[in-house]
């Protein structure tokens, strides 16, 4: 593959960095976003090839601003990965619409704030890649991560328009769906509503617990899925979704087939309503 140049979004920690990493040894041009001194800091020690720039994805406003002058002073960028994001963890009852409010300002309103500053650079440059990264929870859902999930489907449905707007221009769009992968999502990086309802105990509490235990020791592998993507970029026909982990494809198959269960199920009250 050619030189690029790689636009990262959160790329001082798992799957940001991982993909950082990869491009960048592959001799690629990475800039990547951080919050913090702390993480350009770290971010500048783990991989000095690297550019970074101080960007709060929720900060709406200065973003088109910040990709303005990423462009000025490194070029234009080829490659948009859209990955800045975090898991919320609280059963929906119990869990703050303030929370809400937060998840889906990073994980939806972020990410869209992002792509639509590089939208017109590609489209009038009739190239570019932008590649938004979802989960599997964007097309799953599982007890205790609503607000996650409806973030990650929010965004997966986003995608399918966005990339159905920007085929006529030559930009190729891609929604990343990862499962289960050793990242700090579980970890230090999800954000837990206290418990506070009795009656859920039975239903939550395990699932909880079983989160945090495997955190760290999921089967997914960041710099496998790095690889991946890299792949995914020098592809001439991507597709509007790609599933990352065994545990994505088991899951994602399962909803599937109940779903074409359901339709069939269901057909004839389905189209009684027609006329």
């Amino acid at each position: 593959m050619s030189q690029k140049t790689f636009f990262i979004t959160g790329a001082n920690s798992g799957f940001g960095l991982a993909i950082a990493a990869a491009a960048d040894c592959e001799g690629h041009r990475v800039i990547g976003t951080v919050r913090s001194g702390a993480s350009r800091s770290f971010l500048a020690e783990r991989l000095p090839r690297v550019h970074s720039v101080l960007c709060d994805v929720t900060e709406f406003d200065r973003i088109p601003n910040i990709v303005r002058r990423v462009e000025e002073e490194h070029g234009p960028v080829d490659v948009l990965i859209n990955n800045a994001g975090y898991g919320h963890e609280g059963i929906l009852e119990e869990s703050p619409l303030e929370e809400m409010r937060r998840q889906f300002d990073v994980n939806v309103f972020g990410a869209v704030a992002i792509a639509k500053a590089f939208m017109p650079l590609f489209r009038e440059r009739r190239s570019g890649f932008i590649v938004n990264v979802t989960s599997m929870g964007g097309m799953i859902t599982m007890p205790g991560i609503a607000f996650y999930c409806g973030s990650k489907f929010a965004l997966q449905g986003i995608s399918e328009v966005m990339r159905s707007e920007m085929a006529p221009f030559g930009v190729r769009v891609t929604a990343l769906c990862p499962g289960s992968f050793r990242t700090d999502w579980a970890g230090r990086s999800m954000a837990r509503t206290d418990r506070s309802i009795a009656d859920y105990d039975a239903l939550f509490d395990p699932i909880r617990k079983a989160r945090q235990e495997k955190s760290g020791k999921q089967l997914g592998d960041p710099d496998k899925l790095a690889t991946a993507v890299l792949r995914l970029i020098e592809s001439d026909n991507p597709p509007p979704q790609l599933l990352l982990g065994s545990d994505a494809l088991k899951f994602v198959s399962e909803r599937v087939e109940r779903l074409q269960q359901e339709i069939a199920e269901w057909k004839s009250v389905t189209v009684s309503t027609d006329g």
